[in-house]
């Protein structure tokens, strides 16, 4: 392989020379410039980014962490927020993606073998993580849920509204015994969305019955089985919110292992609209949650902060909206 040596042996001068005009110093003048140029075109040099990350102490790598990948985290989610990152920052910068849950400790989290990280927080027992970044100067962007932390880039979706619209798109059309599929038990999303659920409930005065609140783990079986539960009950609900389309899926097809109809035995709304909400039979209502669009942002403003460094924190809410389809009956 050439080196940046090879090529000032070859022209007679220093390698630090070289190693300007291969960087368009303006301290080398042009016809040396053009004749280190060509002369490393011809010979096909390819720079050592290795040396050169050690030089510059860049490691040209993205952490892209979330509370964690195996348990409670779709596979719809995890997909749409790499997507986003992903169309966002160039080849020269590697992604590395990983569960906080899979550390014992965070020795190895540092600012040589990161240049940035992006936490798409579930949890509030990632807080350890968010200050151990912080602490070690790596620009951090925190996605998906609120952090109290004046010097965070903090972006997510307005859940608690968006879980308030689907159950008030039931009461409208008529539902007074309406449940909730619960997300995974701690995060953030599943309590937002609970208290979405609560509160128009309370704000169109229907009693609240704590046995059609049904704990789930965001996963098409636990979907099945709360929606199991709840169908096996004295007087089974008319309408279910599920805090994800991937319950709500689930919970589709447990209403048709029952020989019923949706929507016309059972309303089904779900959250997120993921990809193959439209494509259900009947198509899912459901609330887009722009997880994409959120995932863009954040890595739009971590390259940002890794170019122009700044502790000027910005709390960014990206809106979710109703996606009227076909799994609600009129």
């Amino acid at each position: 392989m050439v080196t940046i040596k090879d090529i000032a042996s070859l022209l007679n001068v220093s390698h630090t020379t070289v190693s300007r005009a291969l960087n368009n110093s303006p301290l080398i003048k042009e016809d040396t410039r053009k004749k280190i140029l060509d002369l490393a075109s011809q010979l096909d040099y390819t720079p050592n980014y290795n040396a050169k990350n050690l030089v510059l102490k860049k490691s040209h790598t993205i952490g892209l962490f979330f509370t964690s990948i195996s348990n409670g985290t779709s596979p719809s989610f995890f997909s749409d927020t790499i997507k986003g990152v992903n169309s966002v920052i160039n080849e020269q910068l590697n992604l590395f993606v990983r569960g906080i849950d899979d550390y014992h400790d965070f020795s190895t989290i540092n600012s040589g073998r990161f240049d940035g990280i992006i936490l798409v927080s579930q949890s509030d027992e990632d807080n350890i993580f968010i200050y151990h970044v912080l602490q070690k100067k790596i620009p951090l962007v925190v996605l998906n849920r609120q952090v109290d932390e004046k010097k965070l880039i903090n972006i997510l979706s307005n859940d608690r509204e968006g879980a308030y619209q689907a159950v008030e798109h039931l009461i409208q059309k008529g539902h007074q015994d309406i449940a909730i599929i619960e997300g995974k038990e701690g995060f953030n999303s599943t309590l937002k969305r609970r208290d979405g659920y609560v509160k128009a409930l309370i704000d169109y005065q229907i009693p609240i019955k704590s046995e059609y609140m049904v704990k789930g783990n965001y996963d098409m079986q636990s979907g099945y089985q709360a929606m199991e539960k709840l169908l096996s009950m004295e007087k089974p609900p008319t309408a279910v919110f599920c805090s994800n389309d991937d319950m709500a899926l689930g919970a589709m097809n447990s209403v048709f292992a029952h020989q019923l109809k949706v929507p016309d035995d059972v309303s089904i709304i779900g959250f997120d609209d993921i990809g193959f909400a439209q494509y259900t039979t009947p198509q899912l209502t459901t609330v887009k949650r722009p997880i994409e669009e959120i995932s863009i942002i954040g890595a739009e403003k971590l390259v940002d902060l890794m170019e122009q460094p700044s502790e000027r924190g910005e709390l960014i809410f990206v809106n979710t909206e109703l996606i009227v389809r076909n799994s609600v009956n009129e």
